[in-house]
C-alpha cells in the first residue's frame, strides 16, 4: 500500500529526526506528501504566578519549536508541504487535519517518558476515532 499524505507528530526532541527519517522513507517511494505537526508548550503550565510574562514567554516557546521544526525540515531531505504548530490536545489536531480528507497516515512515537508521553496518549485517541492509518515508531 502506498500513502499519499503523512502527518507525522513530531516534539522538540531529538527522537523527532527518527520520525522525520521514518516518514521520509514511507513517502519517497510514492513521491508522497509529508505535513509536520507539533505541540508548542504553554508556559501557563509553568508558572500560573507570571502573567505578565506569558505572552513573552509564548512567542518564545512557539519560536524555539519553529526554529526546531526548520532544522528537520532541513535534515529531511525530501519536501515537506506544511507544519502545524498547535496548543491544546494533540488528538484534536490531528483529527482535524485528517478529516479534512487528504491525509492517510499519521506517525508518532511510541515513548514512555517527557513530551512523548502526550504524543501517545494522542495517537490512542486518533486510532480511536480516525480512519486513517497510524503508524508508532518505537524511540528506544
Amino acid at each position: 500500500m502506498s500513502y499519499q499524505h503523512i502527518l507525522v507528530a513530531v516534539a522538540v526532541s531529538p527522537e523527532s529526526q527518527l520520525l522525520v527519517e521514518k516518514a521520509v522513507s514511507i513517502a519517497r517511494p510514492a513521491n508522497a506528501k509529508i505535513t509536520l505537526i507539533s505541540l508548542a508548550s504553554d508556559p501557563e503550565l509553568y508558572n500560573q504566578f507570571a502573567a505578565p510574562m506569558m505572552e513573552n514567554l509564548r512567542e518564545l516557546m512557539l519560536e524555539e519549536t519553529q526554529l526546531f521544526i526548520d532544522e528537520l525540515i532541513a535534515k529531511a531531505n525530501y519536501p515537506i508541504v506544511e507544519t502545524v504548530i498547535t496548543t491544546g490536545e494533540l488528538s484534536e489536531h490531528i483529527l482535524a487535519i485528517c478529516n479534512k480528507g487528504s491525509v492517510d497516515l499519521v506517525i508518532c512515537g511510541n515513548h514512555n517518558q517527557s513530551f512523548f508521553s502526550k504524543i501517545i496518549c494522542s495517537a490512542k485517541a486518533v486510532v480511536a476515532s480516525s480512519q486513517v492509518d497510524v503508524l508508532l515508531v518505537p524511540l528506544g
